[in-house]
C-alpha cells in the first residue's frame, strides 16, 4: 500500500476524532547558547538531514507530538496517546508532547481543545521550550498533529518553530538512529504574547459564510465534504467552504509537496482572511502550517471545528 493510500486512511480516522468523546540520558541535557553562539538558521519546514546535523544544537528542542489511531474490528477506531509509541522509539533528544493530555483542555467535552495560552505556554515550558529556544516537531502519521503543536506556538506568539518534513517516516527512512532513553529537560520560562485572532470561534465562523471576504477551507476528505460520508452528527460542509484536503498537501513519501504545487492550489490574495476546519482543529493545523508557508497573512483554524458545529442543528450544512 503506498504512503498517499495509508496516509489518506489515516487522516480520515484523525478528521473523526470528535466522534470518540525519569531520568534523561546525558544528550538530554541541554545547556543554553553563550553569548557568542548564533543559532543556525532553520526554515519553519526542515529536513531529516538538517535535523541530524544539528541534534546538537544547545538551544533546539525536538518534540514527538504522535497521537495513535488504531482501527477496530467493525470499522470503528481506537484514539489513544502516543507516548507507548515514542517510549519504543523516538528521535534522540526528543521529548514527548502530549496532545491527549496536558496540551489540550481536558476539561472541555470537546476533544483537543485548546487550553489558556497561559496553561499552553506553561506545558511548553516544562517540555523545555523558552523564549530562546529553537524547536522542532515530529509526528508518526502525516505531520497533522506536530502541525497543531506548532500553530499554538504561533497562538501564544512563538515563531522559533519548525515541522520536520515527513515526520518520523522520513527519519527512519533513511534508517537514522532512534533512542528509547527517556527525555526530560530543565523547564524554560515562556513568554505569552497571544495572537487570538489565530484560532477562530463559531461565531466567526457563522458570520463568514455570508462574507466574500472570508474564505472558509475544509482540510476534510472529499467523500466527507460532499456529505457521501458522515464522520460528525450530521453529512456535509460548511457552507461557501473550499476543499483542500490535508492530505492532497503531501506526497506519496508523506512529506509537503512542492512549493509550486501548493501553491496553485491555493488561488486567493495572500492578504485574504482564511479560516481552516476539519473535525477537531488537527487536518486544519496542517492547512494553515503550508498557508503560512506561502505567504498568507491572516489565516485562523476553526480549533472546534464540525465536533462542535455538526452537533449543533441550528448551524448550517450542505451536501454537494
Amino acid at each position: 500500500m503506498s504512503f498517499h493510500h495509508s496516509s489518506r486512511k489515516l487522516l480520515i480516522l484523525i478528521a473523526a476524532l470528535a466522534l470518540t468523546s525519569a531520568c534523561a540520558g546525558p544528550e538530554s541535557q541541554p545547556g543554553q547558547p553563550t553569548a557568542l553562539e548564533t543559532p543556525a538558521p532553520m526554515d519553519t519546514l526542515v529536513t531529516a538531514e538538517w535535523l541530524s546535523e544539528h541534534l546538537g544544537d544547545p538551544d533546539l528542542v525536538v518534540l514527538d507530538c504522535t497521537v495513535r489511531v488504531d482501527m477496530e474490528e467493525g470499522g470503528g477506531f481506537q484514539i489513544s496517546s502516543g507516548r507507548a509509541d515514542y517510549d519504543g522509539g523516538h528521535i534522540p533528544s526528543a521529548g514527548f508532547a502530549d496532545l491527549m493530555g496536558v496540551l489540550s483542555d481536558g476539561d472541555s467535552p470537546l476533544r483537543f481543545s485548546v487550553p489558556t495560552p497561559e496553561q499552553f505556554a506553561a506545558a511548553m515550558g516544562a517540555l523545555g521550550v523558552g523564549d530562546d529556544s529553537r524547536v522542532v516537531l515530529y509526528d508518526a502519521s502525516g505531520s497533522a498533529w506536530a502541525a497543531r503543536v506548532w500553530w499554538m506556538l504561533r497562538w501564544v506568539g512563538f515563531d522559533r518553530a519548525a515541522l520536520l518534513d515527513g515526520g518520523l517516516g522520513a527519519w527512519t527512512a533513511e534508517e537514522r538512529p532512534l533512542s528509547i532513553e527517556p527525555v526530560s529537560r530543565q523547564a524554560r520560562q515562556l513568554t505569552v504574547a497571544p495572537r487570538p485572532e489565530l484560532i477562530a470561534g463559531r461565531d466567526e465562523v457563522l458570520a463568514a459564510i455570508d462574507n466574500e471576504a472570508v474564505w472558509l477551507i475544509d482540510a476534510l476528505p472529499e467523500e466527507s465534504y460532499r456529505g457521501e460520508m458522515t464522520l460528525y452528527d450530521r453529512p456535509g460542509h460548511i457552507p461557501g467552504a473550499t476543499n483542500i484536503p490535508a492530505f492532497a498537501l503531501l506526497d506519496e513519501s508523506g512529506r509537503y509537496r512542492p512549493h509550486d504545487e501548493l501553491d496553485a492550489m491555493h488561488d486567493r490574495n495572500r492578504d485574504t482572511r482564511a479560516i481552516t476546519y476539519c473535525g477537531g482543529g488537527i487536518s486544519a493545523s496542517s492547512n494553515a502550517f503550508i498557508m503560512t508557508r506561502l505567504g498568507f497573512t491572516d489565516v485562523a483554524v476553526y480549533t472546534a471545528s464540525l465536533q462542535e458545529w455538526a452537533a449543533d442543528p441550528a448551524l448550517p450544512l450542505v451536501v454537494d
